[in-house]
């Protein structure tokens, strides 16, 4: 009977944070929050094919808020420039936030009614409505989303630029949507720099255009990026990878690349409203740029990453570390330990193995799927005793070349080395003698794995 109740206890137990576990999860979600900046400037007077350019772009922005009413998780908020001061005179501070943020189906209604109200009077501060746009969001875990709609040019001597970088890089929002209403051919590269500059010269258009921007914003899009062996399969997997942000440069996600239960490259949700640069950690590493996602639609990244691995293999207690680079380059590529295996892509690389003495590999081919192996003898030890302080070092000889490879500094009369196995030479002159005729000379050799003393007198 007390076995059957812990049984029940222990299934409500999981039920329950199998419940607990799912709402954390949704609760994980962030809200879609927009901002719309609506140009309410003089200029905003306008003709614009069948009316002035402010009462088409409010009625289609009306007709725009009233279809996202039945959307979840989106808040929505209206900030207006240049409609409460005629100009002249100008004000630049011509600005306000007219409806804070609500959920979609609260502020449809509220947005029209404000909307009918507005009237073009005044100037263009696009950059102070930017800045003070970005400080309108709440803080706390969400997408900021704005949507620009103008007809103009900043004409308060800001940079909408400098201001609209400065809060991508500081997250506070994403890369804005700048919607050019009738805007003059002359103008439209000004808004490149600013964020997504889509160009509605017809009225048909701009409606076209909101629905591509808000299919951005609610689309569930996701990619799979393809990280491609020699023969252009997508077999190769655990790798990192980092899609930065194309526009400022900042890491957006950073993810271990993986295979599904299928056996094809995992699948990710990723935010279409940025542009995106994406690296693969592999060594070197690999990268493409100016990755747009389609919203709504699956995404395919290929980057060609045909990988082998590397191995040195020795018997040793010390760790000792191996350098290598691209063959023929002077720049280090990777710090790899002994007895570690690491993979590399294909090609011919350089290997300096950071014993005493140091040991090289040249032109080493690493190729697809194998592995890639050197055997390094165990090293010795060499117990040097020198008679006093004094100056000289030691020599690996090379048939009748000699290579110093540590050098005596008149301080230890005792020096323990560990070295690879081969012949030496040591050079020693008393720190005490004046004259060269006194330097003494001692060869010896060291084999694999012995012990060496060497006195010199």
């Amino acid at each position: 009977m007390i076995t059957k109740q812990f049984k029940i206890l222990g299934l409500a137990t999981l039920l329950f944070m199998g419940s607990f576990s799912a709402l954390a999860q949704k609760k994980k979600e962030p809200v879609n929050r927009i901002l719309f900046i609506f140009d309410a400037s003089q200029s905003m007077l306008g003709r614009w094919q069948s009316g002035r350019k402010i009462d088409i772009a409010k009625k289609l922005l009306s007709n725009m808020v009233d279809s996202l009413k039945g959307m979840e998780n989106l808040e929505i908020g209206l900030r207006v420039y240049g409609h409460q001061k005629g100009y002249p005179p100008q004000d630049c501070d011509d600005t306000k936030l007219e409806i804070n943020f609500l959920p979609a189906h609260l502020v449809a209604d509220r947005m029209k009614a404000k909307l009918s109200m507005i009237r073009a009077r005044g100037t263009t501060p696009i950059a102070r409505s930017l800045e003070e746009g970005a400080k309108d969001f709440p803080t706390g875990h969400a997408r900021n989303i704005v949507i620009l709609i103008t007809d103009g040019k900043e004409e308060c001597g800001m940079d909408p630029c400098a201001v609209s970088l400065l809060y991508q890089r500081k997250g506070i929002i994403l890369k804005p949507f700048v919607i050019g209403v009738g805007l003059d051919d002359s103008r439209k590269n000004t808004f490149d720099c600013v964020g997504r500059y889509f160009d509605a010269s017809k009225e048909s258009d701009f409606t076209n255009i909101l629905n591509v921007v808000i299919s951005h914003v609610i689309d569930n899009t996701t990619a799979q990026v393809n990280l491609l062996d020699e023969n252009g399969e997508p077999t190769e997997t655990n790798v990192n990878l980092t899609f930065y942000n194309d526009f400022t440069g900042v890491a957006k996600y950073n993810y271990i690349h993986t295979m599904n239960a299928y056996g094809n490259p995992d699948t990710m949700v990723i935010d279409p409203v940025l542009s995106y640069k994406v690296v693969a950690h592999t060594i070197p590493p690999v990268a493409v740029d100016s990755i747009i996602l389609t919203p709504g639609k699956h995404t395919i990244i290929p980057l060609s990453t045909p990988q082998g691995e590397l191995e040195i293999k020795m018997n040793s207690k010390i760790q000792y570390q191996y350098i290598v680079r691209p063959a023929g380059v002077d720049t280090t590529l990777h710090v790899q330990e002994i007895n570690t295996i690491e993979n590399y892509l294909t090609g011919r690389y350089d290997i300096e193995l950071l014993t005493l003495p140091r040991k090289k590999f040249i032109d080493v081919e690493v190729n697809q799927s194998t592995k890639t192996t050197y055997t390094i003898p165990t090293p010795g030890v060499a117990n040097i005793l020198l008679p006093s302080r004094g100056y000289g070092g030691v020599y690996l000889q090379n048939k009748d070349k000699l290579e110093q490879i540590y050098h005596f500094k008149g301080n230890e009369i005792q020096h323990r080395l560990t070295l690879l196995p081969g012949n030496y030479k040591v050079v020693f002159r008393a720190k005490s003698a004046k004259q060269y005729i006194y330097t003494n000379e001692k060869s010896f050799k060291l084999k694999s794995g012995q012990s060496e003393l060497i006195k010199i007198f």
